[in-house]
């Protein structure tokens, strides 16, 4: 048999046998056609000689292209491929940027994407798009609409639903309830971007406990680290491994980076926040506009919060040892990017998260092995997704794929610059495609998007 890619003399993960396993693999028609000492020609032979071959990285959570504003070019998912992401899941904190049919009609019209795409239902966004204020309550018969339209975009292929309490305060306890009780689908995915951070995170974690409890669905914590990571991470950790202990459809994601970042003219900048963290104007760094990469002052925060609400900003105001310590919990948790791209720019997340993971906290730290950090990173979320062809090296499996060096692997975006490649990662396969040639990216259409599981037939 002659194969499309013949893989030799690497490693893979083995997350049955729990150990890194020697073997070669082949990839024909998309999908891994054999694995193990594997005879036979290829179009295109790679040898792996001291590298990893892994399952392709899946981003649980990020924030998809946004068409709308930036055009039809692949931006934040071009990032993705460079880094080693196959398959990423968008739409998070409740934020959707353009509807659904718009986001996969120009995937389509554009032969495709770099990445396969699962997108999720923006709660905050059809709020917003209704009128309804950030602090308003909604009353019954909008929360009905806006259920019915979650149940819609479900039906079209939205993958769930996410919700920003952070962003929308006047979301309460009980709009969440009546909207998922709504959905008919009991292991529906529902990701949350809690309602507070820092002092107000251990109460923003038990509304988020109770939500999974109540509702039944499959819940996800989003990004801990910018929720705990500011001397809460230790009693977060414990409190969160109880509840899904006692709920396995809970779970969380994290980033490696002691930085959030998001618009300067959010809820999450209201009067107080500073305090709250015991921080000052001089911690946020403006990512775009007229003083792109400077720090804000007390005057520039107020003129940019006014004039320019969606100027994205990097706030640095989260402890290091706590982002080490969300990433090493062996009971749970998956990596996130929570990368997303404004106007090209944005917070190194989008372009470094899993290099950085596997340079930093697995090879230069030893916080997590490196097997551990490859689970949480492919065949965690591949389950947790319910993608049964991603996130395993198996024949039958999806031909995606990333090989690395463990040696060298190492992000390179900084906050200044997102467009520095990581380094260490030698190919990228999409689809039984090469898409990704040390750093060269050599097919940017492998990818497509993935409808929800629910979607009518």
């Amino acid at each position: 048999m002659v194969y499309d890619i013949l893989i030799k003399n690497g490693v893979y993960p083995d997350f049955e046998a729990d150990r890194l396993v020697k073997g070669d693999i082949a990839i024909a028609d998309g999908k891994i056609a054999a694995v193990g000492q594997v005879e036979g020609d290829a179009k295109k032979v790679i040898d792996a000689a001291g590298r990893v071959v892994s399952p392709g990285f899946i981003d649980i959570h990020m924030h998809e292209e946004s068409f709308l504003k930036e055009g039809k070019e692949y931006v934040i998912s071009r990032m993705m491929l460079l880094m080693g992401v196959t398959t990423c899941l968008g739409g998070n904190c409740g934020k959707s940027r353009q509807s659904l049919d718009m986001f996969k009609n120009v995937i389509k019209e554009l032969g495709g994407a770099p990445v396969n795409y699962l997108i999720q239902a923006g709660y905050n966004s059809a709020r917003n798009a209704m009128g309804i204020g950030r602090y308003d309550a909604a009353a019954p018969e909008q929360i009905a609409m806006l259920a019915q339209q979650m149940k819609d975009d479900i039906d079209h292929g939205a993958y769930g639903i996410s919700f920003g309490l952070e962003y929308d305060p006047g979301i309460t306890f009980e709009e969440v309830m009546q909207v998922l009780n709504a959905q008919p689908q009991e292991d529906l995915y529902v990701s949350m971007h809690y309602r507070d951070d820092s002092s107000g995170s251990a109460d923003a974690i038990s509304e988020m406990i109770r939500i999974a409890r109540e509702s039944g669905k499959k819940f996800q914590i989003s990004h801990l680290s910018s929720c705990s990571a500011m001397g809460q991470m230790a009693d977060a950790i414990a409190v969160i491994n109880q509840a899904m202990k006692e709920n396995p459809k809970l779970n969380y994601d994290t980033y490696p980076y002691n930085a959030f970042s998001t618009g300067i003219g959010t809820a999450v900048f209201d009067d107080g926040c500073f305090e709250k963290w015991g921080k000052g104007y001089e911690d946020l760094l403006m990512t775009s506009g007229k003083y792109k990469n400077q720090f804000c002052t007390k005057e520039t925060f107020e003129e940019m919060r006014r004039d320019d609400p969606d100027l994205r900003v990097v706030a640095f105001v989260m402890n290091e040892e706590e982002i080490a310590a969300a990433i090493a919990n062996t009971e749970g948790g998956m990596i996130g990017s929570d990368g997303g791209v404004e106007r090209k720019a944005g917070h190194p997340r989008s372009a470094g998260t899993f290099p950085r993971v596997l340079g930093k906290y697995v090879r230069e730290e030893k916080c997590i092995s490196l097997l551990d950090a490859l689970r949480k990173m492919t065949i965690a979320p591949a389950d947790r997704l319910e993608l049964a062809g991603k996130g395993r090296i198996a024949v039958g499996c999806d031909g995606d794929i990333t090989v690395f060096n463990p040696d060298t692997i190492a992000d390179g975006a900084t906050f200044e610059n997102l467009y520095i490649p990581p380094v260490g990662i030698d190919f990228v396969i999409v689809d039984g495609k090469v898409a990704v040639d040390h750093n060269e990216i050599i097919d940017e259409r492998a990818g497509t998007f993935i409808s929800g599981p629910f979607e009518k037939k």
